[in-house]
């Protein structure tokens, strides 16, 4: 393992949060604000609690997750396409380094400022109401898996894409709805019994259900159901990544 070709992309891309820093890390932050002030407030004040929670904190995890998975996508996939459209791949791939490392850095840089983020927005949270973590190691762990899993789904979407709307396609009209309709702001028995069953294929429901458990002990699903729905998709991701770079597929052409 070539630890120096991993640590030198890895710096590189967190040295790019920095210089953009109001991009990077402000703006997902006032959106969130904005979310705490639209949902917590308006919407807040008609809902008084969701299975004994106070409705502004029920929402938290809901709101980690919505920015945990966009910023994921976002970050790994521009990581990596930034050197395929000024040419730069071609570089990356005939240096001396396998794609598992030229993998983990750009997944870890864009794992690390995701979750960094959400941290911040964890930590602006307590300002606007009271939050109790019941179980802190498992809200890392979903943090983390979560973190990692979709910046290698951002991976393989920079990868695939030919142009920048590509590159937003995804993230804008897949999985920003993809959380709002998986339980982001409202608890599944909150729905009729036939949206519930649609919810229920819905992956993100999964994630947002298992991140919530570890926050109050409350899930819609089986813990264990979480946490071998972003396993699975994990490893799915792994997968694809490694056909990539062996088939060449989006890289030599």
């Amino acid at each position: 393992m070539n630890f120096h070709s991993i640590r030198a992309i890895y710096v590189f891309e967190m040295a790019r949060t920095f210089r953009t820093i109001a991009q990077s890390i402000i703006s997902p932050v006032l959106s969130t604000v904005l979310y705490f002030i639209v949902f917590g407030t308006a919407i807040g004040s008609r809902i008084e609690d969701v299975n004994g929670v106070d409705y502004g904190a029920f929402i938290v995890p809901g709101l980690i997750m919505l920015t945990l998975l966009q910023q994921s996508v976002t970050n790994a996939s521009f990581g990596i396409y930034f050197p395929k459209f000024v040419g730069t791949i071609y570089e990356l791939l005939t240096a001396p380094i396998s794609f598992i490392e030229v993998t983990i850095g750009y997944v870890g840089a864009a794992a690390s400022k995701a979750v960094m983020i959400a941290l911040i927005i964890l930590a602006t949270s307590t300002f606007f109401v009271d939050v109790q973590i019941a179980h802190p190691f498992w809200m890392v762990a979903f943090l983390l898996l979560t973190a990692v899993s979709f910046s290698l789904l951002g991976f393989i979407i920079g990868i695939w894409a030919s142009n920048f709307e590509q590159l937003q396609l995804i993230p804008l009209l897949v999985i920003t709805p993809l959380v709002f309709l998986g339980g982001a702001f409202y608890s599944a028995d909150m729905l009729p019994p036939a949206w519930q069953v649609v919810m229920h294929l819905n992956p993100v429901f999964y994630l947002i259900s298992g991140f919530r458990w570890s926050f109050f002990g409350l899930a819609d699903v089986p813990v264990e159901v979480s946490l071998m729905a972003v396993s699975a998709f994990l490893v799915v991701c792994i997968s694809f990544i490694w056909w990539i770079f062996k088939s060449g597929w989006k890289l030599r052409s």
